[in-house]
């Protein structure tokens, strides 16, 4: 199937092709349709399945049909699309650029940590698509600087994401000021009980898609597993990094601290690595992403506000320096890569006390993670894959060869 048997507009069609998008993915195929079509949407999809475009396309294409049909001058925010991170935020901002470039539509991407005074004036000017997160949206509103009674198509993108950095009210008092009469599209990776009686307060006879359950792991992600002591993770990563085909590693870590210290290790080592966290400016988050998209820095250290709602093309290779203690965190990690049908390598680190975390994650994605060795500290798994012994070459000085082990066990 291609993009052309969706009904699309010619001018979307242009830019679909402008961009290099030849065949849609399954989320595509499966929403396009149904959005054009005026029905809510209630969509669980893993992050890298292509789901900004699967909403934005349509809206776009209904806004350009609507705003004809009027013949209308004045634009008020007539869509919004509320997301929970500023990352995620100018993405879907960056989408709308790319795919609306032949037409006639204005957006604006307000978020927080950044003054409003630009913001405020773009809304002034007029714009037709409002993409906002939760706080800095009822900021405004309450301001009196935006008002949500125009409002005919309303996305809630990553509402999983929403819960879990503790939006969710928020998110209900934005959606108690919505209009009754209006098309609202739902999208999140899981469905965890508060999600789903969201979805039913704001969804109407909604089309259910389901695509790639966040058990699976993408089949072109090769994965591996490194069992290393904690204090050797910093040597391995430094030494992984010696393959100078790896271009571009994203790492993750649990805390900020320790993403931190880890970006400042590897600068030290003639590594170019920058950090990536909640406590970091909005301004220098923006630099370090937009730096390690151009290869300007090589690795880029981040906690979990990276691991959904940054689109990262190519990228080749992640790796969990620290197991999450949530398996699905581990999913929407790798996620990051072998995106769109690419292929991509994911990588993890398993000290002594997160063993525990990667049985978790192997029960959950149904099969084990094969294991790399690494002579200079490894861990070896007794007969009953049950414990983990540690044994570390004290020969840091040599050169240590990786070569791979493979578990067949699968869990179930």
């Amino acid at each position: 199937m291609s993009f052309k048997n969706l009904r699309l507009i010619e001018p979307i069609l242009k830019a679909l092709d402008e961009e290099g998008y030849e065949t849609p993915t399954q989320i595509q195929q499966k929403s396009i349709t149904p959005i054009l079509d005026r029905k809510d949407i209630l969509g669980c999809a893993q992050t890298g399945t292509g789901k900004t475009a699967a909403f934005t396309i349509p809206i776009l294409q209904l806004m350009h049909d609507q705003r004809v049909a009027s013949n209308s001058r004045v634009r008020t925010i007539d869509v919004l699309i509320l997301t929970p991170t500023r990352e995620l935020a100018i993405q879907i901002g960056d989408s709308i650029v790319a795919y609306g470039r032949h037409l006639n539509l204005r957006h604006q991407v307000i978020f927080g940590g950044v003054s409003q005074h630009g913001q405020v004036n773009a809304i002034r000017n007029g714009v037709d698509i409002l993409v906002a997160t939760p706080g800095r949206l009822l900021d405004l509103m309450q301001q009196g600087h935006i008002t949500l009674s125009n409002i005919k198509f309303f996305v809630l993108d990553e509402a999983d994401r929403m819960l879990d950095m503790g939006f969710i009210h928020d998110v209900k008092k934005i959606i108690a000021k919505l209009p009754v009469k209006r098309q609202s599209l739902f999208f999140s990776a899981t469905m965890p009980p508060e999600i789903s009686q969201l979805a039913d307060m704001l969804l109407k006879n909604p089309v259910k898609i389901e695509v790639t359950p966040v058990s699976s792991t993408a089949e072109m992600i090769q994965q591996a597993v490194y069992f290393v002591d904690k204090n050797d993770k910093q040597n391995l990563l430094i030494e992984i990094l010696n393959d100078t085909s790896i271009e571009s590693l994203l790492v993750f870590t649990q805390m900020k601290h320790a993403a931190d210290k880890l970006s400042k290790r590897l600068n030290a080592s003639g590594i170019y690595a920058a950090a990536i966290h909640g406590n970091k400016s909005q301004n220098a988050r923006q630099t370090a992403l937009e730096n390690f998209k151009n290869k300007r820095v090589r690795v880029l250290v981040a906690t979990d506000i990276a691991a959904r709602g940054i689109d990262i093309d190519q990228l080749s290779h992640v790796l969990n320096y620290e197991l999450p203690n949530v398996p699905e965190t581990y999913v929407h990690r790798i996620g990051r890569t072998g995106r769109a049908g690419a292929s991509g390598i994911a990588l993890s680190f398993c000290s002594r006390d997160e063993k525990a975390y990667l049985r978790d994650i192997e029960k959950l994605i149904k099969k084990s993670v094969p294991v790399q060795k690494w002579e200079g500290s490894s861990i070896a798994e007794s007969a009953n894959n049950q414990s983990y012994s540690f044994h570390k070459n004290e020969n840091h000085g040599s050169s240590k060869r990786l070569t791979i082990q493979k578990r067949d066990r699968i869990l179930v």
